[in-house]
């Protein structure tokens, strides 16, 4: 797939429907190393910040892609084709600890342009991010009911927010 740079503040998408259709891989650590993590976000947001292009993720702290969240300072997040919901999905729903699930997605890694954390070819948009700013969820601040079911661990998201570095993407993300 052949993917070129676009100005984040050119971007052209359908906000909540990036996140959930089919969703989108947040990975993070180092493609050179073989040392790295890759999880599926569906939550999540794009927008400025401190007059920086960002995304913002949340991640528990129970996934393994927390560990490299918190040991790496970049990440890249991959949207995909409709093609790949099965393979994004399976690689939400199997954890890093117990096996090379992103082996078995037949998904393959590719290194990024700006950051260590590496990308997808089968991508049709990718971030490259530089964390900015993390801080946790807090249950005593949520306004409406019907939040703290989605917690019936208390394993509260941390929330990251990552500069957008360089953004590549297919033709419908930028015509």
């Amino acid at each position: 797939m052949t993917l070129t740079a676009i100005d984040p503040y050119q971007l052209l998408l359908k906000p909540m429907d990036i996140w959930a259709n089919p969703g989108m891989l947040l990975t993070a650590g180092n493609f050179q190393t073989g040392h790295f993590n890759t999880m599926a976000v569906g939550w999540g947001s794009l927008g400025v910040m401190w007059r920086k292009p960002f995304v913002q993720v949340v991640v528990r702290p129970t996934r393994y892609t927390y560990n490299f969240m918190e040991q790496y300072d970049t990440f890249t997040v991959c949207a995909f084709p409709k093609a790949y919901r099965k393979a994004v999905a399976f690689l939400g729903s199997r954890s890093g600890r117990d096996s090379d699930k992103i082996k078995e997605s037949r998904l393959t890694t590719i290194p990024s342009s700006t950051v260590p954390a590496p990308a997808f070819a089968q991508a049709n948009l990718i971030l490259e991010c530089k964390k900015i700013y993390w801080d946790d969820l807090a249950p005593q601040n949520f306004l409406v009911t019907g939040i703290e079911k989605n917690y019936p661990l208390k394993d509260y998201h941390r929330i990251y927010f990552g500069e957008i570095l360089a953004l590549f993407g297919d033709d419908i993300y930028s015509k």
